[in-house]
């Protein structure tokens, strides 16, 4: 009889955001997968957790996937975290899951914490229909991808490095304009976590003044009704021609 695959959300931030679900599944499971075994070992021994350990991440998934999934298939018990967060969220995680599926193993996905979600309803923007980006595409392909977005309706969610986050702003800001509506959650359910909220402009302003530090998503307003029918009169126009 095969294993179960267990996908297991660990905190973003506060150790207390473990659910007592995920540590009786991280306790009875007959291994562990850890993005970094050295970051995991931290909450696993904070909460007692004594299983074997092994690391799984995005430099050697690729050669594990097939190994692992045989072990499930074979009656092993196997449970994934990352090093903060949900797997496959951004984070290892949907090679092995789509893996076991295509295979009728059983993939269980606990529900836990997640960065984006804090950050959307905090935001104080639509959280009706949103979009995932996770992290952009640093160099090739950046660009078409935020003209795709341009005139996206629904809130936009993006991770983003403190590092390149006023760069990143000044991008949005050039393709979204500046006046569109948008909030940066930082250290989200950390000590610090705190939330700046405005126009893409008035971001810039304050993170031109203010270095920006830690974890950093990133909430963008959908395109206003005004500006897409704006761009599909022009486009109408243009056919009409």
């Amino acid at each position: 009889m095969p294993g179960i695959l267990y996908i297991v959300p660990t905190p973003v931030g506060n150790l207390a955001d473990m659910t007592y679900r995920a540590v009786e599944v991280l306790k009875s499971a007959d291994l562990i997968l850890a993005e970094d075994t050295r970051t995991s070992s931290v909450l696993l021994k904070h909460y007692g957790i004594s299983g074997r350990l092994e690391s799984h991440h995005k430099f050697n998934e690729h050669q594990n996937v097939e190994m692992i999934r045989e072990r499930i298939a074979g009656g092993l018990n196997v449970a994934l975290i990352s090093d903060a967060g949900t797997p496959g969220i951004s984070d290892p995680g949907f090679l092995l899951a789509r893996a076991c599926a295509a295979e009728g193993i059983e993939v269980q996905t606990l529900p836990g914490s997640t960065a984006c979600i804090p950050a959307i309803v905090s935001s104080g923007l639509p959280c009706d229909r949103f979009c995932f980006e996770g992290f952009l595409p640093q160099k090739k392909g950046r660009q078409s991808l935020l003209a795709s977005l341009a005139l996206e309706p629904r809130t936009m969610i993006f991770y983003e490095s403190p590092y390149r986050l006023l760069k990143t702003l000044q991008q949005f800001a050039e393709v979204f304009g500046a006046d569109r509506e948008a909030s940066v959650a930082r250290e989200i359910s950390k000590l610090h976590e705190t939330h700046h909220r405005g126009t893409l402009n008035e971001l810039i302003e304050y993170f031109n003044a203010n270095e920006p530090k830690g974890e950093i998503v990133l909430v963008v307003a959908g395109a206003p009704e005004q500006k897409r029918s704006e761009h599909q009169n022009k486009y109408k126009q243009q056919e009409e021609r």
